[in-house]
């Protein structure tokens, strides 16, 4: 067994389980291990992980795929960690259990909290100092609930016993045994309680909130080493293993796109979508319902984002096949698709829970607009595909519009991302190229490059970009005649659906 450091070990700490990859020097990954983790509803719209749960899974896997890849942590440049980035825990510095299981990012129990925030004229502080809406989604709401419901909680408050964090926060403390409690600036900037401008936890927005300053973790770049691991468990043997690459899932998997400059973007394609572009080095004031977003740290440098969600994507493909009955399989959706060449003014607007950016009209509805006696259930599929590359059009057009930044090309993953004729328009509507990732594991990679260059194993952006490999390039091919008409209709048919629900 080689004993040079040459190898990665990432863990992907995600909402549903905890995946734990080996990548070597060329940017593949040689083994990989996961498990997925219990998902409590204690009550109607509430969501809990158990932290502990957690990370047993993440030694176990960890373990299991050193053992897969053949070599042991003496082949380890570093350890990575990229994590649901709002999920909030509590825990006791002296015992290290957690106070009560971490409130997961989807739960709504502070939906009531939010909308006293908002009553109370807060909102536009919060959005200027954090770029973010005032929203259960965030962790400051969720940390201040169990400070006000836990039992004996505020005895460790006083006595100094309490720690805060997001889930990357409690998995270096636990890899460090309990010697370094740290975030990165990209989960940070999910809290509600940093300031993006000064990039620091704001003592306003910490009074706001009810959280105590004291209680957070110190902030640091992705790429900074945050200790090594003293867990005697961890890896079977005493080993140091330097731990970095610490950034939220999202923003890893655009730096996992290669997304490293100005005017790139990227769109991940699952049930939604979410898309992120990078826009430098200066915050961006986004309106819209677009969110300000910090990119990475890296380097002592800081790197911002524009983020917007898309609420039904991949869903409404889904609905047309489960609910509708339209087709059964992928292989039948694409001979049916076959079967027409053209909309023929048929579109589909998923507004099943409202529409989110440009318009956010939380009471639409979806509709079907434009159907004639000879649409066949082909037209009706094809729009609901279709209705996937207009939203992310519209994502990146206002993107465009409120940073003043164009952009460059727009890199591609999920499900969604495997289908041509989607990845075909979505170049044509945005006039611009779309690149289809040949890598499966976009954030876990995100978190690989960033912690192999914060450990020396990779000296550039540019060797990174060599090893990430080309992907599927799309070029646009519609002219602008038909460019326009597609797109047109495709606002006559929103349009549609916002009177609508004027009138409801």
């Amino acid at each position: 067994m080689t004993k040079a450091k040459d190898m990665i070990a990432v863990i992907d700490q995600s909402t549903s389980g905890t995946k734990a990859l080996v990548v070597d020097r060329n940017g593949c990954v040689i083994a990989r291990s996961s498990a997925e983790h219990i998902q409590y509803y204690p009550k109607p719209g509430w969501v809990e992980h158990d932290p502990l749960e957690i990370y047993g899974q993440v030694k176990a896997a960890l373990q299991d795929v050193l053992r897969k890849a053949g070599i042991g942590a003496a082949n380890l440049a570093a350890l990575t960690v990229t994590n649901q980035r709002e999920t909030a825990v509590l825990w006791d510095r002296h015992t290290g259990l957690p106070v009560h299981p971490a409130i997961v990012w989807q739960c709504q129990r502070t939906a009531e909290a939010c909308q006293a925030l908002r009553r109370a004229n807060h909102e536009d502080t919060v959005r200027a100092k954090t770029g973010l809406v005032l929203d259960p989604y965030f962790t400051a709401t969720k940390w201040r609930w169990m400070l006000e419901h836990v039992d004996g909680i505020q005895e460790k408050l006083r006595d100094g016993s309490l720690l805060a964090g997001t889930m990357d926060s409690w998995l270096v403390w636990k890899l460090t045994g309990g010697k370094v409690h740290a975030t990165d600036y990209t989960n940070a900037s999910r809290t509600s309680l940093f300031n993006i401008h000064t990039l620091r936890w704001d003592e306003e927005l910490c009074g706001i909130f009810g959280v105590p300053a004291s209680l957070l973790p110190a902030v640091r770049c992705s790429d900074e080493v945050f200790g090594v691991t003293a867990d005697p468990d961890l890896f079977g043997e005493v080993a140091e293993v330097p731990i970095s690459g610490i950034i939220g899932d999202s923003q890893a998997a655009l730096f996992g796109n290669g997304c490293f400059y100005p005017g790139m973007a990227k769109a991940t394609y699952g049930t939604g979508t979410s898309v992120l572009m990078n826009t430098g080095n200066k915050v961006q004031e986004a309106g819209n319902g677009l969110v300000t977003a910090v990119a990475w740290g890296k380097g002592g440098e800081i790197t911002y984002a524009l983020e917007a969600v898309i609420r039904s994507s991949g869903d409404c493909i889904k609905w047309v096949r489960d609910s509708l009955g339209l087709f059964h399989s992928f292989e039948e959706m694409e001979e049916l698709l076959n079967q027409v060449s053209d909309n023929e003014g048929v579109y589909l607007v998923p507004a099943f829970v409202g529409l989110g950016a440009p318009y956010w009209a939380a009471d639409a509805r979806a509709a079907i607009v434009g159907m004639n006696r000879g649409t066949t259930k082909a037209h009706i599929i094809r729009a609901a595909l279709e209705s996937i590359a207009y939203q992310v059009y519209e994502a990146v057009e206002l993107m465009q519009s409120e940073s003043g930044i164009q952009l460059k090309e727009l890199r591609t993953d999920g499900g969604a991302s495997d289908n041509r004729r989607l990845m075909e328009l979505q170049a044509s509507l945005l006039d611009r190229s779309v690149v289809k990732s040949g890598v499966a594991e976009l954030s876990a990679m995100g978190s690989a490059y960033m912690g192999g260059l914060g450990t020396g194993l990779w000296s550039s952006l540019e060797e990174i970009h060599s090893n990430a490999g080309a992907g599927i390039r799309y070029e646009p091919g519609m002219g602008e005649a038909s460019r326009k008409r597609f797109i047109d209709g495709w606002k006559h048919a929103v349009a549609c659906v916002l009177y609508g629900a004027k009138e409801a």
